[in-house]
């Protein structure tokens, strides 16, 4: 059985549309999307890396 809500978040090699397309090849809809900063440690100074984006993936059909 199948989750009726799932977070998916994109990969750091896959752009955005990938991940949607994955999401729907899994049998979900998009439905939610956040974004969180990533940070890293350099020189004792937290230092930006990059955006983290996670999309709530809504199970089609239920």
């Amino acid at each position: 059985m199948s989750k009726k809500q799932v977070w998916f978040e994109v990969e750091e090699n896959e752009t955005i549309e990938q991940c949607l397309d994955r999401m729907r090849s899994e049998g979900y809809m998009p439905m939610g999307r956040k974004e969180e900063p990533v940070f890293h440690i350099v020189n004792g100074e937290p230092t930006y890396l990059r955006q983290k984006i996670k999309f709530k993936g809504v199970l089609v059909g239920e």
